[in-house]
Order: structure tokens, then sequence, then C-alpha cells
């Protein structure tokens, strides 16, 4: 508790002379209130022994008012803050805005404090102060200099102790968007498994875990591609053969080739090859949903409905061909089993995009078309009324030719999509005048169309593609990120009080 210091000069036998007036110097303001409380108490006591105490106590409340004055002055005082030569100058009552920050402190700052110079030494960034300042000037809001590096000032950031907060908001405003937070499961076990499996950078074992599946996925597209190439299409065949085994037929010398093809069918490398890419594939999706934190947030991610598509195909084809029965016609179960089999066949294209799980590349198109939707709604709407007027001039304007190849509206579809876009395949032109009028018309406003939402679209394509590659800053800033926050966890619950005396600091702990 700290104690008003009372000076005692040219005191006369009563105790105390009318003549020089009482000195007090206190630095704080409830020890100095219970101390003249206390006095009031002696004051008006019903004792006469203690004329002393109760003079002091009347000189002390007199002096109330010049103890809340030079308080009202003390938090006015100017501080001088001296950051690598370069002086500020501000108040006290601004730093002490932010108490849990460096400069808003005394504890903390006191160690910077030079007595000599009577200001605060800080060997850091100069321009990078400007902001620091301005952010305990607005209250709050966090701007960096022009002139200032992101790395440098998020360093500043963590120096000054502006915050978790701080750290964030200055995150926002420089465009690094706060990612949501990883989910994990609780289950350690579960836990090292979806990283593996989910998470190829956490890892060298999920980075080999990411090749196999890499691997897997070329070559099962690859196998998709290779098979349609006439050497090695035998769909027909195989149909054929499959149906008579079904169904059956009056000449016994036919079960034999039939049953033949289907085994040749069973043991062809191309099915072989993608058996054994379908049963990774299944491996990796059963490992991921049983280990995923939460099921339904699986079934919500594109990224696993396009792994689940993707296997659909082969178990579809595989039950379309074991399942035929006798009783169906033969024609039409195999025109049936044709048109099943190249639909399914065509799904498995999508196998490809189950690269983008490992490709930042096409991510970042992906982001970019989420993003770009509204841009490219507004170019398919204007494409659209472009082709409706445009195929209805060039009918009308060739209406009266004989030899004209558009002889209705809907047939000058096609040919205003293509000169729109731009392509001109030239299967279908214009021969009169006006119709190569309304031609040309048609390919000046399809360019204009079309290059009016391309800069939007281009505009967020770069915005993403900075985004991810600008790894190294975004590394730096998460680092500053997070020293911010544990510097913000650490907070130490009591302090030592701080006294100034004869021009110099003492750091006095409570009690003593």
């Amino acid at each position: 508790m700290e104690v008003p210091l009372v000076h005692f000069e040219n005191m006369d036998e009563d105790g105390l002379s009318p003549s020089t007036p009482l000195t007090l110097t206190t630095k704080a303001n409830s020890s100095s209130r219970s101390l003249i409380s206390n006095l009031k108490l002696l004051m008006n006591g019903e004792s006469t022994s203690d004329s002393v105490f109760s003079k002091m106590g009347n000189d002390c409340y007199e002096n109330e008012d010049l103890f809340e004055k030079h308080f009202v002055e003390e938090k006015d005082e100017k501080v001088v803050i001296n950051v690598s030569g370069l002086m500020f100058e501000t108040q006290l009552s601004t730093l002490n805005r932010f108490p849990d920050t460096l400069l808003g402190d005394p504890m903390k700052r006191i160690s910077y404090f030079d007595p000599m110079r009577n200001e605060y030494f800080f060997d850091r960034n100069r321009p990078a102060f400007d902001g620091i300042l301005y952010y305990y000037q607005s209250g709050g809001r966090i701007r960096r200099p022009a002139n200032v590096p992101l790395d440098v000032f998020a360093n500043e950031i963590v120096f000054y102790e502006l915050g978790h907060e701080a750290m964030e908001q200055f995150r926002e405003d420089e465009g690094f968007i706060k990612e949501a937070e990883v989910l994990l499961p609780t289950n350690e076990l579960q836990r090292q498994f979806w990283l593996l499996f989910e998470y190829p950078e956490s890892s060298s074992a999920a980075r080999s875990v990411a090749l196999v599946s890499v691997f897997v996925i070329v070559i099962s597209i690859f196998i998709f591609c290779l098979e349609t190439l006439p050497e090695f299409r035998e769909d027909d065949d195989f149909l054929q053969g499959l149906n008579q085994i079904m169904n059956g037929t009056p000449e016994s010398s036919a079960t034999q080739p039939a049953a033949t093809d289907l085994i040749a069918y069973f043991t062809d490398p191309f099915f072989i090859v993608e058996t054994i890419c379908i049963i990774w594939f299944c491996f990796e999706v059963c490992v991921r949903f049983v280990v995923c934190p939460s099921k339904s947030e699986f079934f919500n991610n594109i990224m696993n409905i396009i792994d689940i598509v993707s296997i659909i195909p082969y178990f579809v084809t595989l039950g379309t061909d074991l399942a035929t029965t006798p009783d169906d016609d033969m024609n039409s179960s195999q025109n049936m089993s044709l048109a099943i089999l190249r639909i399914i066949r065509l799904v498995r294209v999508f196998r490809i995009f189950k690269l983008s799980r490992h490709s930042k590349g096409l991510q970042i198109l992906g982001q970019t078309l989420k993003a770009s939707m509204q841009e490219l709604g507004l170019l398919i709407f204007f494409l659209f009324i472009g082709v409706i007027l445009f195929s209805s001039a060039i009918y009308f304007a060739e209406v009266d030719e004989p030899q004209t190849q558009f002889v209705s509206i809907p047939d000058g579809f096609w040919w205003a999509v293509v000169t729109m876009t731009t392509v001109g395949y030239g299967d279908m032109c214009p021969i009169t005048m006006g119709g190569k009028m309304v031609g040309t018309l048609c390919a000046i406003a399809g360019v204009l169309t079309i290059a009016l939402p391309v800069p939007v679209i281009v505009s967020n394509f770069n915005y993403f593609y900075h985004r991810e590659t600008e790894q190294e800053e975004k590394q730096i800033m998460d680092a500053a990120a997070e020293a911010a926050q544990k510097l913000s966890a650490n907070k130490q619950e009591s302090t030592p009080s701080l006294s100034k005396s004869n021009g110099t600091w003492q750091n006095n702990k409570n009690g003593m």
C-alpha cells in the first residue's frame, strides 16, 4: 500500500507551523483517498489529544481537489516516442485505450523508457509506426502504410502486442480470407487416417498416398480412352454372345463360342485393370467415409460426390451384363444393353475431376467459375438474346431465296451461335445481300457480347491464382497471427504497480 509522503518542515512546539504549507506527493489516488477518509474520522473524534492529526486531516481534506486535478492533468500528459530517430508525440490517454498492448501497459513499456531524455525509444521500423499509432488514435482500426511490406507490418503488430483481433482485421483488409476451421475426428486413429487420405500436405506418407491415387486415376482415364480404339472395340460381338447365352439358341454350336466370349470378357486386360482401379477407389472412399468427422459434411462435399459417381458405372455395367434374363428378346435386349453401356461408360469420364483433389490449378478454376456464376449467367443471357434476334433476322432475310439453308428460325440457331462465338464452321452461310449484312452484324455483336463479362471472370481468376501462389506471404501472416494469438492467451493476470519518484521509475509490488 502506497502512503503519501508528508514533509514536516519548520514545525513549532505545537507540532505544525501554520505558516508552512503542507506538501504531499503521491501517485496513487486510491491510497490517498483512503488516508483522507481515516483522517476525517480522527478529526471528527472526541479525543482532544490528537491535534496534530486533526490539523493534518483538515489540510488533506482541503487539498482533495488538488489530487483530482493532478490526476486529470496526468491523463492528458504528453508522451514522446522515439522510433529509430523519428519522434512521435501523443497523449497518455490515447495509449491507455488499449491497456493490454505494449504501449498501453505501463509495466510493459517501462523497459523502453529513457529517463535521461524522458522518452520511449524503440529500435523498430519507422514508417510502420504510423499505422501502429493510428490504431490507438482511431480506437482499434488497423491500416498498413503503403510503403511498408506485409511481413514487416505483421511483425510490428506482433511486437507491439496489438492482439489477435487486430491481426485478423489486418489479414481481412489485405485479402487473406479467414479459412474455415478444419474439423478433425476426435479419435486419434481416425484422425491419422483422415489426415492420411484427405490432406496430402500433412505428412510424407499422405503425399505418397496422394501420388498412388493420382497414378490410379491416370491409368483409369488412359484405359477409358484406349479401349475406344477400333482394334479393341468388341461391344457388339460380346453382347451378341452374351445374349445368346442368356436367351438360349436352337443351335447347340453357338453355346460354346458365346461362353468363350463371356470368359474372354472377364479375363480381358482392360477389365482386369479397370477392376484394380475400382478396388482402389472403393477402398479410398470407404476409408474416408468411416473415419470422417461428420457424415453429413462428407456427402455435402462435391469432391466426395465425384468419387462416388466415378465408381458407380463399373458396378452398373457389371450388373447389367449379369442380370440379362433369357426371356428378353435378343434384339431389344442387345439395343438396350448397348445404350446403357455407352451412357454408363460416358459417366466414367467424370473420373478426371478426381484429379482436382490433388491439383491446385483445377481448384483455382473451380473457385473462379463458382465466383463468376453471375457473370457467366449474364453471358449466357446475352448470347440467348442475340441468337433469337439474329436467327429471326437471317430467316426473314433469306426467306425468298430458294437455295437458302435457313428454312426456319430454329435452323438458324446453330448458325447464330457459331457466328456470335466467332467460330465460323462454314456449314451454313447466307446467300443474299441482306443475309450477309445480318451475318456481319451478328459477328460484331457476338464479339461485344462475349467481351463484356470476360474481364470480370479474368479478374476473379487472377485473384484466386495470386491468393493460391503467394504461399510464402501467407505462411508469414499465419505465423504472425499465431504469435499474436499466443501473446493474447498468455496475458498475466496480475501486474506490479508503478510509481515515479525523482524522475526515475521504480517497480513496487503490492504489499511492499
